[in-house]
């Protein structure tokens, strides 16, 4: 009983290794247009395989200034050579890009 107990512990460990669970990835941003970051010496992600987060990209906020309302543009958009932080999503097609340094 116990050999079966542990063939079937093997098979859903070797089950969900599998999958490739989301995972933390740090990377080099090496081109900005088309978007393209390298992991590692062979692999680079293409623009259709990253999603960007508010921290890694130019928006608009508006602040009060001297009692008037007024709009500003926060420039966090991406450079080439910035080292970014990502997250690969469940299955490993995906990546976040959660921050940069």
């Amino acid at each position: 009983m116990n050999d079966l107990l542990n063939i079937i512990k093997k098979v859903a460990i070797n089950a969900i290794n599998a999958q490739k669970l989301t995972t933390v990835v740090y990377g080099n941003v090496v081109d900005v247009n088309p978007l393209k970051v390298q992991i590692d010496q062979k692999l680079v992600l293409e623009k259709e395989h990253l999603k960007l987060t508010r921290n890694v990209k130019d928006f608009a906020v508006e602040a009060t200034m001297n009692g008037s309302k007024q709009n500003f543009t926060v420039h966090n958009g991406l450079k080439k050579g910035d080292k970014v932080s990502m997250i690969r999503v469940h299955g490993g097609q995906q990546y976040i890009i959660i921050d940069k340094e």
